[in-house]
């Protein structure tokens, strides 16, 4: 399958398009070669980057390459490091304020990491700092904005934006040789932000479905990071709504699970108090079995978010066969044209109609969204399908390299 590639009139990252185009083609591969995943933190502190990190390994092994994962320290590595299976994880300690994230020594343990790419996951943190200086000299880079470029989170902290540019991402994004988008919105934001960059529209993967659904449960879920942009508060007033004007059947229930910062969970810890009832209950974080088990179960995943890149839930949510409920914010408007998922957008009101067609639904049609939604997952977003296509962008960097 072809790399869709967007060529920039302007930088250094659009000069350097031609290795992607030879990635296009088929040539070479990554058999052998150390190719460094550069993130923030390796562990459910990055939130779905951590998720796209964990898949991005297995994909890597998957080409026969060695993945070599390099991020700051963070207390719940231990906990998280399993997740990479046999992957060689390597750490740094960051100093100053965590939000920064700047680590003198993450330079060094990229270096000593003899690495043959490197792919840096999220913006925004100083990790950019030591992903540009190993590039420098031109050795291939790859970088991965994960939906930070955004409208929505480009207009939050616009002071802190514009010095983390100057200080660091500027440098950073111009010596990447491509930039990877997950959608074509994305692409769009990321030709916005770095006056046309060349960059390679790549799909997150998801694997397929580790639970199966037991019968008779009817909740919707809302699983990922808590935080104002997922507009988990709106969810919960429109479910109120419409419990409050009986449209919901009597056993339904609302079950959220996530992690965020201790403010964002009281917040929503006191949104779910308030009311009355107890249809809504939050879970805390939920990984492992306990997660696909979840996710099988549900009679629909909700997120109707204001920013996303590609958010990993709604394509785990269809892998297990359950249809969602999401706003167009999640760029996965293929999920409205199968009939996998239904448009709930950002409002109360607009929440609250979705969940209504969404829990009146008979059994039916439910199985039929069911069935598109698992489908969706398998065709499009397997991971052989998204491996093959990274085997041939990062063997086609190397190679050009290599030239």
């Amino acid at each position: 399958m072809a790399v869709r590639v967007r060529r920039g009139a302007t930088g250094a990252a659009g000069e350097r398009s031609a290795a992607a185009d030879r990635g296009a083609a088929g040539v070479s591969g990554i058999a052998g070669r150390r190719i460094g995943l550069l993130t923030a933190w390796a562990s459910r502190a990055n939130g779905g980057v951590f998720e796209a990190v964990v898949a991005q390994c297995d994909m890597i092994r998957a080409a026969r390459g060695e993945p070599v994962v390099v991020a700051l320290a963070s207390p719940d590595d231990a906990a998280d490091h399993g997740r990479f299976g046999d992957a060689e994880v390597l750490t740094a300690p960051a100093i100053g304020p965590a939000g920064i994230g700047f680590s003198p020594a993450l330079r060094g343990v990229l270096e000593r990491a003899r690495l043959d790419l490197l792919h840096l996951h999220g913006i925004w943190t100083a990790t950019s700092l030591a992903g540009a200086g190993w590039a420098r000299g031109g050795r291939p880079y790859v970088v991965s904005p994960h939906g930070m470029l955004d409208p929505w989170i480009m207009a939050r902290g616009r002071w802190k934006k514009r010095a983390a540019t100057l200080a660091y991402e500027r440098h950073s994004w111009q010596r990447a040789a491509l930039f990877h988008a997950l959608t074509e919105a994305e692409a769009a934001d990321i030709a916005a932000a770095t006056g046309g960059a060349a960059t390679a529209v790549i799909p997150n993967a998801v694997a397929p479905a580790t639970a199966t659904r037991r019968p008779g449960e009817r909740h919707v879920l809302y699983l990922g990071r808590i935080h104002p942009k997922k507009n988990v508060e709106a969810l919960i007033a429109a479910w109120r709504l419409l419990r409050e004007r009986g449209a919901l059947p009597f056993e339904a229930s609302l079950r959220i699970a996530g992690w965020g910062e201790a403010e964002h969970v009281a917040a929503l810890e006191a949104a779910i108090a308030a009311g009355p009832g107890n249809d809504v209950a939050f879970l805390g974080p939920v990984f492992g079995a306990a997660k696909a088990q979840l996710l099988a179960d549900a009679r629909f995943l909700a997120l109707p978010s204001h920013s996303e890149g590609l958010p990993m839930a709604i394509l785990e949510a269809w892998a297990s066969g359950t249809p969602t409920l999401m706003s167009a914010h999640c760029h996965l408007h293929q999920g409205f044209a199968r009939g996998a998922a239904i448009d709930c957008g950002t409002s109360v009101e607009e929440i609250a109609a979705a969940l209504r067609t969404a829990m009146l639904m008979d059994e039916a049609a439910w199985t039929a969204m069911a069935a598109k939604a698992a489908a969706l997952a398998a065709e499009a977003f397997a991971p052989g399908v998204v491996a093959a296509r990274w085997d041939q962008t990062y063997g086609a960097l190397i190679a050009g390299r290599a030239a």
